[in-house]
């Protein structure tokens, strides 16, 4: 009977595992689309400029993801902003060539912006 008992708890732990990385996941991807969504809003891109622009940023942010994920909870705080920063300045060049410097300047601002809503937004659902 124990047996059974620990077979069935393990398998609605597995199940509550599995469902909580699809929420998650599900969230990341409504974030994800939310931010295209403000990006895409807040450049005012046009067809041409959103061909050859997405594909840059998505590079873009898959390096900078990749790059915390590899300095999460490790190394100098002030040495992983750099490291952020000099992402940032690789495509900065690249964003320019795309859109131009003042669409780039404003995808920076529109980014910050983005987190700062998120942030507010999160902050008033959890009081």
């Amino acid at each position: 009977m124990k047996q059974l008992l620990l077979i069935i708890a393990f398998f609605l732990g597995s199940f509550s595992l599995v469902k909580a990385q699809n929420d998650r996941e599900n969230r990341f991807e409504k974030v994800q689309a939310l931010k295209i969504a403000f990006i895409t809003q807040k450049l005012e891109l046009t067809t041409d400029e959103a061909q050859k622009f997405w594909p840059v940023y998505n590079r873009y942010e898959a390096e900078i993801r990749q790059m915390m994920m590899d300095n999460k909870g490790v190394g100098d705080a002030i040495e992983n902003e750099e490291k952020l920063l000099n992402v940032k300045k690789k495509y900065k060049s690249e964003f320019t060539k795309v859109v131009g410097p003042a669409k780039t300047n404003t995808l920076f601002n529109s980014e910050k912006e983005f987190r700062s809503v998120l942030m507010r937004q999160l902050k008033n659902k959890h009081q």
